[in-house]
């Protein structure tokens, strides 16, 4: 690896290094109104589909087989040691370790590198993979998939992989399987599911009437009261606001109205000082999101409400610019400011903060790990994602 040239350090907290992307405008040779996406991070188990396992700290474009995507990648669900990609027609594709099974159907995976193939969730499913697919999460070896019915409602939820603790959702019987088993009687007749959000061992379904659902590891009470594994969805209990988002911790979840009220309720652990630091209201959130031991709350203004776990540096740090998104990660954050910049900060002891790190963090600062300053006239930066120690930045073309 050569050595990267000195950095420049701006009174802001922001360093400015060789990681914005790509190198030069006339780098990229890509068709016109393209998704083309680049991946930073952890990659131990290629969860980062570069068709290699090998940590990176430069973005690097992630790869398909046997075919690019057609549509643009709208959201990223990553596990422990999996990346789940679904795109704006609602096709999915995985990269990563399949042997829990949260990949999918793998036996007729035709690639012998790690690269984002589709996810097939039965032997019924064709070569392209499943469809209709609105919503998906995933637990640390699990998979969690919401599509949409012939009516274009999203009320089929089916769940693969791994899960010894009532992950799966599926009753006590079944803790590993890599087909998708769909949800019986769930969500209730007459609802649709709205919001899906899971951490390592737990995972919670907004429905279309405000209801909440929780199941799988609940022993903190993140899932609701009585705490305790849940096998199958429980509805949350004793909530005085219709639900509008949900976000989950290693310990906790956070329920969330209406942008309007910015109603909220924090379940589970009190480690970190994750409910008693909350405050009683945010109302004006425009996205929400959580670490293993963080909340986060994008304001209408462009401002980040957090709090939590900072050992890290994974609050938010001073001076930050006005934000248009965020994108929450393990133990780490990734933002795109109003100008343009792809912002990270936090644990980056794999790269996924780029390659400038104290002791692995990016602590009471940020680096620029992509900037649309340095892409080729008419492209835009279109999406972010974060994931366990994993960046995204998705780029569409000019």
């Amino acid at each position: 690896m050569t050595k990267p040239p000195p950095l420049h350090v701006t009174g802001s907290g922001m360093r400015e290094g060789p990681f914005c992307l790509p190198q030069k405008k006339n780098d990229l040779q890509y068709p016109r109104n393209m998704s083309v996406l680049f991946a930073i991070g952890s990659n131990g188990s290629g969860q980062l589909g570069l068709a290699h396992k090998e940590d990176v700290s430069v973005p690097k474009q992630v790869l398909f087989h046997p075919d690019q995507p057609s549509s643009p990648i709208t959201r990223i669900a990553a596990g422990g040691n999996h990346t789940l990609l679904l795109t704006g027609d609602g096709h999915l594709y995985w990269s990563g370790d399949p042997t829990p099974g949260a990949c999918g159907l793998t036996a007729e995976a035709t690639a012998t590198e790690p690269v984002f193939q589709p996810v097939r969730l039965s032997k019924d499913d064709p070569s392209t993979g499943v469809r209709n697919v609105a919503l998906v999460t995933a637990t640390w070896e699990a998979s969690f998939v919401a599509r949409r019915d012939t009516d274009g409602k999203v009320t089929q939820l089916w769940s693969f992989g791994s899960g010894a603790k009532g992950e799966l959702g599926q009753g006590e019987l079944l803790v590993r399987s890599p087909s998708g088993t769909l949800f019986k009687e769930f969500p209730p007749a007459g609802t649709e599911i709205v919001d899906l959000a899971a951490c390592m061992g737990h995972v919670v379904a907004v429905l279309s009437n405000g209801d909440a659902y929780g199941w799988g590891n609940g022993r903190k009470g993140q899932t609701g009261n009585p705490e305790g594994v849940l096998h199958q969805p429980r509805k949350v209990e004793g909530l005085d606001f219709k639900v509008a988002r949900a976000v989950c911790g290693r310990e906790f979840t956070c329920l969330f109205g209406d942008n309007e009220t910015g109603r909220l309720a924090v379940l589970g652990s009190d480690k970190w000082n994750i409910q008693s630091s909350a405050p009683s209201s945010v109302p004006g959130w425009k996205d929400v999101g959580a670490s293993w031991g963080d909340i986060y709350v994008l304001k209408r203004d462009g401002t980040l409400l957090c709090w939590g776990r900072n050992d890290h540096g994974q609050l938010a740090p001073p001076n930050l610019p006005k934000l248009a998104r965020v994108a929450i990660g393990s133990e780490h954050v990734v933002a795109m400011s109003e100008e343009g910049d792809v912002l990270a900060w936090g644990w980056g002891e794999h790269g996924n903060c780029g390659p400038q790190v104290e002791n692995n963090d990016a602590k009471g600062r940020w680096n620029v790990i992509a900037s649309s300053r340095f892409i080729p006239p008419g492209s835009q930066i279109t999406g972010i994602g974060a994931g366990c120690a994993t960046s995204w930045v998705d780029i569409t073309t000019g």
